[in-house]
């Protein structure tokens, strides 16, 4: 599986107990819903992915918490720390209009009311309230854009931009 026919969902965070349970920082809504996939692909940045069998996930707290194949210790989970959780695009819902998957945002240009191009999204912030893109400009400033529709106005995929009520000054 090539990283271009993966959709990253988010990534393992701290070990939970001493059974290997993980806590799970998802990158969108309804981790709930990828118990309905018994097979997830995890890797490191930069690294191939590769095949792992979902155990256990459910809720906890505030939170989401797994266990996977494999892990079966908080030593174990510990060494988890950090890998990406992805699968296949085709395993995956389709969105609804004005829905997206974070890796489908990622590289697009980011175009002003005044046609001033601020620069491109280079990442997705969870705030808990919100998304916040990541635009990193020519200049190598990052502008944090909250992702509402009072500041995103389009989004483009097929023109690769989106156009947002920001100013360039911001």
């Amino acid at each position: 599986m090539t990283s271009s026919d993966i959709v990253v969902l988010g990534r393992l965070a701290d070990p939970y107990g001493i059974q290997g349970w993980l806590w799970l920082y998802p990158f969108g809504d309804d981790p709930l819903a990828w118990a309905e996939m018994p097979v997830w692909w995890i890797a490191r940045e930069g690294e191939p992915w590769r095949e792992c069998r979902l155990k256990s996930l459910k809720a906890h707290g505030n939170g989401v918490v797994v266990l996977l194949d494999g892990v079966a210790d908080r030593s174990a989970a510990e060494s988890m720390k950090g890998i990406l959780v992805g699968a296949p695009r085709e395993a995956l819902p389709t969105t609804e209009k004005n829905e997206f998957y974070w890796t489908d945002l990622i590289g697009l240009d980011v175009i002003n009311t005044a046609d001033e191009r601020l620069g491109k999204v280079v990442g997705l912030i969870e705030t808990g309230a919100n998304a916040v893109l990541r635009v990193m400009g020519d200049d190598q400033v990052e502008r944090l854009l909250p992702f509402v529709s009072a500041v995103v106005l389009t989004v483009e995929k097929e023109a690769g931009q989106i156009r947002v009520e920001w100013g360039s000054d911001w």
